[in-house]
C-alpha cells in the first residue's frame, strides 16, 4: 500500500513539471499571453514575464520561435504568410474558426436583443396611441391614487398625462 502512495506522489510531481515549462509575456496590446512556445522576436525582453527554468537568460539563448503561437492570436495575426505551411497552422485555423463562430453567436445575440427592444417599443407605441385617442376624444379618464381609489383626472392632471403620452408616442413611434 505504501508503494502505491509513493508511485502516485511521483506521478503527480512529474505531471506538474509540464506546467512549469510555460512562457508568459505581455503583448503589444497589454494582454498577458501564456504559451509553451517562446514569444515572437518582436516582443522586447522587458515584456517577457516568465520563461521555462524561472531565470531570464539573454535572448540569444532562447531557441527560435515558430511564427505562430497557440495561445497568442495577436501574434498569429502578425505572423508572415509562410506560416500557413507550419506544423501548428491547423490549430490557428481552428482558432480562427472558433473566433468566427463566437463572433457570429454574439451578432445573433445582439440581433435578438435588438428585435426584442423593437417589439417592446412597438407595443408601447400601440398603447400610447390608444391612450392618446382616448384623451383626444374627451372621454373622462380615471387613475388609481396611492390608496388604490379611482379618481377622475381634472384639467391640470389631464394636461400633464396628455403631455406624457405625447412624449411616449414621439419616442417609441419613430419609424
Amino acid at each position: 500500500m505504501k508503494m502505491h502512495k509513493l508511485l502516485l506522489l511521483a506521478v503527480a510531481c512529474t505531471w506538474a513539471m509540464g506546467a512549469a515549462a510555460q512562457w508568459q509575456w505581455t503583448d503589444k496590446d497589454g494582454r498577458k499571453v501564456f504559451s509553451d512556445r517562446p514569444p515572437p522576436p518582436d516582443i522586447p525582453e522587458k515584456s517577457i514575464l516568465k520563461q521555462p527554468g524561472g531565470n531570464r537568460p539573454a535572448r540569444a539563448a532562447v531557441p527560435a520561435a515558430p511564427a505562430a503561437s497557440d495561445a497568442a492570436p495577436a501574434a498569429a495575426a502578425a505572423a508572415p504568410k509562410t506560416a500557413a505551411s507550419a506544423p501548428g497552422a491547423g490549430k490557428d485555423k481552428e482558432l480562427e474558426e472558433k473566433k468566427a463562430q463566437a463572433e457570429a453567436a454574439e451578432a445573433a445575440k445582439k440581433k435578438a436583443e435588438d428585435e426584442k427592444i423593437a417589439k417592446a417599443k412597438a407595443e408601447n407605441c400601440t398603447r400610447a396611441r390608444a391612450a392618446k385617442a382616448a384623451f383626444d376624444a374627451g372621454k373622462p379618464i380615471t387613475q388609481a391614487n396611492a390608496q388604490g381609489e379611482k379618481i377622475f383626472l381634472d384639467g391640470p392632471a389631464r394636461a400633464a398625462e396628455a403631455k406624457r403620452i405625447d412624449e411616449i408616442v414621439a419616442a417609441d413611434c419613430v419609424r
